[in-house]
């Protein structure tokens, strides 16, 4: 059953598979903005914690080349995971404005349904098992 206000979302299955209930539809949509919201706070979290890295690395004159090259690897590592995360956040918040936009389902590459059982366990995937398999091995 549709939630008041909102009208039912029908998405695109693969051939072999059932179609989604309007339990599994809000499933998808609420795990959806799960994932932007915790993208956010961990956005926000290690920026404040690269903040503080860049703000200790300040003052290197004297120190011991081996604490510096520990204080670089650890500001790499966190600036690894800031692009991370906000690589995750940019994937859920396009999934959510196909999903909004009645687009949801679809692979962007081939246009055949991604697959239920996929995005049920991937909300975030914009394409196909098969169409993503062949990005990877380029």
């Amino acid at each position: 059953m549709a939630k008041a206000g909102r009208t039912a979302v029908v998405l695109p299955v693969a051939d072999d598979e059932e179609p989604w209930t309007d339990e599994e539809v809000e499933e998808v949509r609420s795990e959806l903005l799960a994932d932007i919201a915790r993208m956010e706070r961990a956005i926000q979290v290690a920026q404040a914690g690269l903040d503080s890295l860049f703000s200790d690395g300040a003052e290197t004159a004297g120190r011991d080349p081996a604490d510096i090259g520990s204080s670089n690897f650890e500001r790499d590592q966190e600036l690894s995971l800031v692009q991370n995360a906000r690589d995750m956040l940019d994937q859920a918040k396009l999934a959510y404005g196909l999903f909004e936009s009645g687009q949801y389902g679809w692979c962007e590459n081939c246009g055949n349904p991604i697959g239920k059982d996929r995005l049920l366990v991937f909300p975030r995937a914009t394409m196909c098992l098969a169409c993503k398999r062949r990005e990877e091995r380029r």
